[in-house]
């Protein structure tokens, strides 16, 4: 999270494993930096997604019995593949005009979470990455993908099947 008076959010990989804060800003003052930072994004945008993300994790959180979760003002350690599905929804919409995050938001919820991994392993493949690779291969397609393609939803959130799969009652089987 950005210090006082920045505006921009940092989504990093960590390649390494500190297990308190205070150790984390150690190595960090001693200069030994090892994140690998996949987005800088402003505030205002990851305030849009951030409490969707939360919703998400939280849930899952929830379905294995673990207590949920909440941002952090400074700094919040994610497990990796949740990590890495923030960092897809981030992507989608770093270089999307705000008025379209939110059908990013849906159709980032539509996909599944095997999927979301996928798509963000395949644009993390694009070359200079923080700042070079915006708007540049995957990371391109990512954004057209979840910000020009309105999902579908029903009354409880779900995605619409996309092909309108028939449902057929036990009692014409």
């Amino acid at each position: 999270m950005p210090k006082s008076g920045g505006d921009q959010v940092m989504i990093s990989e960590p390649l390494t494993c500190e297990k308190t804060t205070g150790r984390r800003e150690l190595r960090l003052a001693l200069g030994r930096e090892d994140d690998k930072i996949r987005i800088l994004m402003p505030l205002r945008k990851w305030d849009a997604i951030a409490e969707p993300l939360q919703r998400e994790f939280n849930f899952r959180l929830k379905k294995l019995g673990l207590a949920s979760g909440r941002w952090s003002k400074t700094w919040t350690p994610v497990s990796r593949l949740p990590g890495k599905e923030m960092t897809l929804l981030a992507w989608a919409i770093e270089e999307a005009d705000p008025a379209l995050i939110p059908t990013a938001i849906r159709n980032w919820q539509g996909l599944a979470p095997e999927e979301r991994r996928w798509l963000s392993t395949m644009a993390n493949t694009a070359p200079g990455q923080v700042l070079n690779g915006r708007n540049k291969g995957w990371r391109k397609a990512v954004r057209f993908a979840l910000t020009e393609n309105p999902a579908t939803m029903d009354g409880d959130g779900h995605r619409e099947e996309f092909f309108g799969l028939i449902r057929e009652s036990p009692s014409s089987l």
